[in-house]
């Protein structure tokens, strides 16, 4: 039994499949609705859970970073019978915004299905503000992660963990927990459902592992097999699922097993299938966001149509997808009102003027070593030359002198040309960053004005309907009006 606990995982990038691939198999996961009451304890932050991961590689691709580590994944386990669903849900949202901030795209789910009620928590490697990669560094999860989780569990008068006097404690659960994550009764019947039905499609070995990566696992072959489903932080050895699952038996049951076997050696019982709907618990609205929510409702019976046929329903479509943007920007700026909408575009106007200036200042200290740059630039086209020379090939001799020529005057200017280049690096980052930043806050500036015009269009067409409605009322009283 242990206290309230976190525990940080991160997703790699998929090289051989889809990119985001562990990212949308983690969602999923933690999204289940038979885990998740039909999806009642699944929110969101800075996104909407059921189009989580299209906002969170839009991201990636905004910004150009789409490789490497994908999202973070951090759970937090509750003390058994203290804590219920609705009170871990809270306390999930409360972490991610104290955590998180308003810079990440993050998804909290709740899952109530084991005796141990535990949260997860999915958010996006880049941040949608400014594109920054959220870096995990050793020694985060005892100064900010866990003591965040204390703090919370203080307030709704849960168990927490003394990390500060007793940290070999923390280890104990910490250890705990994870050997509960990693246990057979969490991943066996998983792992061995999905083994199973790869094996049944599967025409070789091959291509068992390939089926296998499509389903966002990681496979180890060495001397044992090993397979890591997205989600688990470990490989699982197949052996220890049973015998059916060693190499070996694999192997063989790929060639002897496929559906007319299941058919004539299995006895299936019937059962009732049950259909579980996810169902998003409401977001508390008022003011514009109420009114963009409902529009984003109204519109979204485009789902019910025919893909087939989207070309009849294509301007829809676009509506629907600037609908979503504009209801997000007004719950990323927290803006329920005309007054605070206003408030909001004067400061993304005076933070445009701030990223340009800043912008302009990167700009004007890397034309400052214009010069360096262009030495530099000389000796690039000379590298390959002077390192022959330097091996002894001296037909390079005449290239070895500019080198020599172009290296003093560097060291005139008191650089050296592996200094020169890292300092050209330096403001090449510099300049990615500016231009993203300046990019994302153009947008954001633009997004408000949109939803500023579209507001006062709509209140001053509601307005003439009204004036129209009186006229109209107006004209009816005179043609009743009895003739004397």
């Amino acid at each position: 039994m242990w206290l309230a606990i976190s525990k940080i995982l991160h997703m790699k990038e998929n090289r051989t499949h889809q990119r985001g691939m562990h990212l949308m198999r983690a969602l999923d996961y933690i999204m289940n609705p038979e885990k998740t009451q039909n999806g009642r304890l699944v929110g969101g932050v800075n996104c909407q859970p059921n189009m989580a991961f299209k906002q969170m590689m839009d991201t990636k691709s905004k910004f150009g970073k789409l490789d490497k580590r994908q999202g973070y994944h951090i759970i937090l386990s509750f003390k058994e019978g203290e804590a219920n669903p609705d009170m871990a849900y809270e306390i999930a949202e409360k972490f991610v915004r104290q955590y998180l901030g308003s810079e990440y795209e993050a998804v909290f789910c709740v899952h109530d299905n084991t005796k141990h009620v535990h949260a997860h928590i999915i958010y996006n490697s880049v941040s949608f503000v400014d594109g920054r990669k959220y870096r995990y560094e050793k020694g985060d999860w005892a100064r900010d992660i866990q003591p965040i989780t204390n703090r919370l569990c203080e307030e709704y008068g849960l168990s927490t963990i003394d990390i500060g006097s007793d940290k070999d404690e923390a280890q104990d659960y910490y250890k705990e927990y994870n050997e509960y994550r990693e246990g057979k009764f969490v991943w066996g019947k998983m792992i061995a459902r999905d083994l199973d039905a790869c094996i049944l499609q599967a025409s070789d070995f091959d291509d068992f592992i390939e089926l296998l990566q499509a389903k966002g696992y990681e496979i180890k072959q060495g001397k044992h097999l090993a397979v890591k489903p997205p989600g688990m932080s470990k490989f699982r050895r197949c052996k220890t699922l049973g015998d059916d699952y060693t190499e070996e038996s694999i192997r063989r049951r790929i060639e002897e097993e496929d559906l007319s076997f299941y058919q004539s050696h299995k006895e299936f019982k019937p059962e009732i299938v049950k259909c579980y709907v996810r169902r998003y618990k409401r977001a508390k609205l008022s003011g514009l966001q109420k009114r963009y929510y409902a529009k984003l409702y109204r519109i979204g019976m485009l789902k019910k149509r025919p893909y087939s046929q989207a070309w009849k329903y294509k301007n829809d479509i676009r509506k629907m997808e600037k609908l979503q943007q504009q209801y997000l920007f007004l719950v990323r700026h927290n803006v329920h009102s005309m007054e605070e909408l206003a408030a909001t575009v004067v400061n993304l106007t005076d933070k445009k003027k701030e990223s340009s200036s800043e912008k302009s200042r990167v700009y004007r200290a890397r034309q400052r070593c214009k010069e360096l740059f262009d030495v530099a630039a000389q000796m690039d086209g000379l590298a390959d030359a002077e390192n022959s020379y330097q091996k002894g090939d001296f037909f390079f001799e005449d290239e070895h002198i500019q080198w020599m020529e172009l290296e003093s005057k560097l060291l005139e200017e008191g650089y050296t040309y592996d200094e020169v280049k890292k300092l050209r690096e330096y403001y090449r980052e510099q300049i990615t960053y500016v231009n993203g930043k300046e990019s994302a806050t153009i947008k954001e500036l633009k997004l408000g004005k949109s939803i500023w015009k579209d507001m006062v269009n709509e209140d001053t067409g509601l307005e003439d309907k009204k004036e129209l409605s009186r006229e109209n009322v107006e004209e009816k009283k005179l043609v009743k009006q009895p003739k004397r």
